[in-house]
C-alpha cells in the first residue's frame, strides 16, 4: 500500500486541511525547508490514511485496567487515536509545527511499524514542494469519499489551480 492508497489519500487529505486551514499552507511556506519534516508528521496524523486494524493478543496482559487474554482480537482505531485529547493539544486542528506529534498514522511502532515510512515522507516532501511551489494558490472543494472500515480513501476531489 505504501505509495499508493496511503500516500495519495494523505495528499488529498492534506490538500483539504490546507483549503480549510489556510495560515497553514502560509506557515509551511515561509520556511518550507525548515519545516516541511514536522507538517509532514502532521499531514499523516490529520490523514490518518489507514483507520482500523484488527489484531491478536498474543499473551494475557492488563491495558488501563482492561483484561486482554492471549488470543482476544482488538481492534486498532487509528484515527481516534490521533484525535486523542489527552495526547495531542487541540487535536482538531491542523497544525504543521506540532511537535512533539506522537502519531499512530504509521502504526505506532513494534513489529508491524510501516516498512514505506521513508518513502511516504519522500513522496509528501516532493509532492507539497511542487505543488506550493508552482501552484501555492490552489483551493480543493468537497471531497467525495470512499465508504468503507479500512482506508479513509478520497474517490474525488474537485480543486482549482490559481496559477495568476
Amino acid at each position: 500500500m505504501s505509495g499508493n492508497d496511503t500516500t495519495r489519500n494523505t495528499i488529498a487529505h492534506t490538500a483539504s486541511a490546507f483549503t480549510e486551514f489556510p495560515e497553514q499552507r502560509k506557515i509551511l511556506l515561509e520556511d518550507f525547508d525548515g519545516r516541511i519534516g514536522t507538517a509532514i508528521e502532521e499531514m499523516v496524523r490529520w490523514a490518518t490514511p489507514v483507520m482500523t486494524f484488527r489484531r491478536t493478543a498474543t499473551r494475557d496482559v492488563e491495558l488501563n485496567g482492561a483484561q486482554i487474554a492471549e488470543g482476544d482480537w482488538l481492534g486498532l482505531f487509528y484515527q481516534s487515536g490521533n484525535r486523542d485529547e489527552a495526547v495531542f493539544a487541540d487535536p482538531w486542528q491542523f497544525d504543521v509545527l506540532r511537535d512533539p506529534n506522537p502519531h499512530v498514522g504509521f502504526g505506532g511502532g513494534g513489529p508491524h511499524y510501516c516498512l514505506g515510512t521513508m518513502l511516504a515522507r519522500t513522496q509528501l516532501r516532493c509532492i507539497w514542494s511542487e505543488l506550493l511551489t508552482r501552484a501555492p494558490d490552489f483551493e480543493v472543494g468537497e471531497p467525495d469519499y470512499l465508504v468503507g472500515n479500512f482506508m479513509s480513501a478520497v474517490k474525488r476531489l474537485p480543486y482549482r489551480l490559481n496559477l495568476g
